[in-house]
């Protein structure tokens, strides 16, 4: 029995203290989605293109839209030929990077470009991935989070939600969820770079640019630079941004394995405080079905206090990402269940993701191979 509660106490002390932010978390997102926006300077939006994404003109056709009074949809790639042909808006302005430095990422690199060649009356810079369907109110919501002088950079996040379903597509939106649990009040622990803004000012004085260099990680590294400005990362509700892709069983495991080996290289601490809390709820599951298994009650009740906070959190950060994404209701109707669902299951694989990479320290992305390296900044 003492083998028992040795392993699942230190589990239940840590859900427990996960669950202390939750009310905070859920006022913030209602607060902020309430709140109107009246710092909105001219901006510069920047997309970095490189092939074919799924849905890939429907997403750049909803950043030509977006309710915002003065801005320029900069579209990026490092060539020609990685623009497919028929998905350019009209109102976009094309750069091409021809980047050609093999120690800085191929992303890194077109964002180098455009914002070299955003406009000068621009005050602020929001930056997209071409794989996700922003909403019209996207870009409001993260400038309107810079409007306090403390704030250095405002943070969106995305939320999977494939047409259709799909049990690898959903397990990846469970699993993906957990990191958007991890925003809200506050300073945020990291800055998502499908939906982050910067002013321009604040990118200049932070030196950007110089901890972009030689980096893959746009996001990371920047989020670095503006802590290292004494700033902060704040998250924007309204920024959150749907992604309709689909995935396979292989695809899945390749893609997390790529966003760990990216986290544990340029957040480490991030990555490490992942793999210890995942270590022991993973290790008290174990152990709660090991006890039950052998006729001890004592190990339903410990999978259940463990189980039912899980079920709880997936549930809350469903609600709040309907909050924040009223026009997909029937999406949430018909899907939003399966966050729930599949808790304990993205509970594992993020142990899997986690471990596999320990000793990692290359990805491959877009066709390019990259071996990472921590900055020296």
């Amino acid at each position: 029995m003492l083998w028992l509660w040795f392993l699942v106490a230190p589990a239940l002390l840590l859900t427990a203290v996960s669950l202390l932010p939750e009310g905070r978390r859920a006022a913030y997102v209602r607060s902020r989605l309430a709140a109107e926006c009246e710092y909105l300077p001219p901006a510069s939006v920047i997309v970095p293109v490189k092939g074919e994404d799924q849905g890939l003109r429907e997403n750049l056709a909803a950043l030509a839209s977006l309710e915002y009074p003065d801005y320029e949809l900069l579209i990026v790639a490092r060539c020609a030929d990685d623009i497919p042909s028929g998905v350019l808006p009209r109102q976009a302005r094309i750069v091409l990077a021809h980047g050609d430095d093999p120690h800085t990422g191929g992303k890194v690199q077109n964002l180098v470009a455009a914002v070299l060649a955003a406009r000068k009356r621009s005050d602020v810079f929001a930056f997209a991935d071409s794989d996700g369907r922003v909403t019209r109110r996207w870009l409001r919501a993260l400038v309107a989070r810079l409007g306090d002088e403390r704030v250095g950079a405002a943070t969106g996040y995305r939320w999977f939600m494939p047409e259709g379903g799909g049990f690898w597509c959903l397990l990846r939106a469970a699993w993906d969820g957990v990191s958007y649990g991890m925003l809200g009040p506050g300073d945020c622990p990291f800055v998502w770079g499908g939906a982050m803004a910067i002013r321009k000012q604040t990118f200049v004085e932070a030196e950007v640019l110089k901890h972009w260099k030689n980096t893959v990680s746009d996001d990371y590294a920047l989020a670095a630079a503006v802590r290292a400005a004494g700033l902060t990362v704040a998250y924007a509700p309204g920024a959150l941004v749907p992604s309709l892709e689909h995935i396979s069983a292989r695809g899945l495991f390749s893609w997390v394995r790529r966003q760990m080996t990216i986290t544990r290289v340029y957040a480490r601490r991030l990555w490490l405080q992942g793999l210890f809390a995942h270590l022991l709820y993973c290790a008290a599951m174990t152990a709660s079905v090991a006890a039950a298994c052998s006729s001890n009650p004592a190990g339903w009740w410990t999978l259940a206090a463990q189980l039912i906070p899980s079920f709880w959190k997936a549930a809350r950060r469903t609600a709040q990402a309907r909050e924040s994404l009223p026009e997909h209701g029937d999406w949430f109707r018909r899907y939003g269940w399966t966050h729930v669902a599949c808790a304990p299951l993205a509970t594992w694989l993020w142990l899997v993701a986690l471990v596999s990479v320990a000793f990692s320290s290359t990805i491959e992305w877009r066709g390019c191979r990259y071996d990472l390296k921590t900055p020296a900044i």
